[in-house]
């Protein structure tokens, strides 16, 4: 029995995307369908190659071909095409060789902001994207030494070209300044420099460009939201009271900039007792998801207090590089896959501008 292209379409229908609310055919996400007798081959495309349920949809789209009758065998392949989730405007033009720039911010200090900005940057690029990040702390420019990066930034004629370290391009006040020099400069200096980091650097095809944020509701935010469009922020809390009071205003600051919030993120959740294995909530629990629920933005997940993720920042080998199969690691590159899922959902949601014809 000869298997016709539409039956095999017709049943990919059954598979949705559970982010988009929408089957896989509608959505574009079937490319290369051959058929050679029994034999049927496809790619499903996705959105990022940090998709969270890849393998289920895989699985799915198998299963449902080979219920067509005439079907002995079925290759499904799969790939990936970022969208991006922010246009430009005539202030804010699209960054070249950037398709999305996520914010990581908290709004305060202390609660591992740069730490997961750094793990959650090189779980993108593990996961198949290629990430870059900005070290917007301008006045506290940590990620070279989480990163283990000591270097000197060259050109290539033009522009500055950016550093590189476990798959992600780098670019920090740090390489420009001595470990322990004072950076004492006022608001138009610092949107001077934030300028340069994202129009005078070479950025090179890049899916997501993560920029780690100073704390608080200060001029950076302010500057990133008038220099480049800006996908959305990821907001870093812990559980405690004094914390999600001041994550609640970072999410409003952010609001009030037209950044959408991709998420929140609940750092140092809990503490497994290495003796034990007892789970503690030394800071509280539940306070970051109840809290991203009232706000009406996405929980993208917990991550607990480990001794190895500050060690790895000490050291300049992240977590995600050392222990990439612990609990605590696969809890962040969960964070980023979820995260990954919304700046996908926000790309559907973008209008499609008009093509006049003349």
């Amino acid at each position: 029995m000869a298997v016709e292209q539409s039956a095999v379409l017709d049943a990919l229908k059954v598979v949705r995307d559970p982010d988009l609310q929408r089957d896989i055919v509608s959505l574009g996400f079937i490319k290369d369908l051959a058929i050679a007798g029994g034999d049927v081959t496809f790619t499903i495309e996705l959105t990022t190659p940090a998709c969270p349920v890849k393998d289920q949809m895989r699985d799915q789209a198998r299963a449902a071909v080979l219920q067509i009758p005439g079907v002995s065998r079925v290759d499904v392949r799969l790939s990936a095409r970022v969208r991006e989730a922010a246009g430009g405007d005539a202030a804010r033009q699209p960054l070249p060789g950037v398709k999305n720039v996520l914010a990581v911010g908290a709004g305060k200090g202390g609660v591992g902001k740069t730490t997961l900005a750094v793990n959650l940057a090189i779980a993108l690029a593990k996961s198949g994207s290629r990430v870059g990040m900005i070290d917007g702390d301008i006045y506290g420019p940590n990620v070279p030494i989480m990163l283990g990066l000591k270097t000197q930034l060259g050109t290539d004629g033009e522009k500055i070209v950016p550093a590189e370290k476990y798959g992600i391009q780098v670019i920090s006040m740090g390489f420009l300044t001595q470990d322990d020099a004072p950076i004492i400069w006022r608001g138009p200096m610092l949107h001077g420099a934030l300028q340069q980091f994202f129009r005078e650097v070479r950025w090179t095809e890049l899916d997501y460009l993560i920029v780690d944020m100073p704390p608080g509701t200060g001029d950076v935010a302010l500057s990133l939201s008038q220099t480049v469009p800006v996908a959305g922020a990821i907001v870093v809390t812990t559980p405690q009271q004094v914390s999600l009071a001041d994550t609640r205003r970072a999410v409003a600051m952010y609001r009030k900039l037209n950044i959408p919030t991709l998420g929140v993120i609940e750092n140092m959740s809990y503490f497994i007792c290495p003796g034990c294995e007892r789970e503690s909530d030394i800071f509280g629990t539940g306070g970051g998801e109840a809290m991203a629920s009232s706000l009406g933005v996405p929980f993208l997940g917990r991550i607990p207090l480990y001794q190895p993720i500050r060690e790895g920042g000490d050291t300049g080998v992240p977590l995600m590089i050392s222990e990439p199969d612990s609990p605590a690691a696969r809890a962040i590159m969960s964070a980023a896959e979820q995260a990954a899922a919304q700046v996908s959902i926000a790309s559907f949601a973008r209008p499609v501008p008009l093509t006049v014809v003349r």
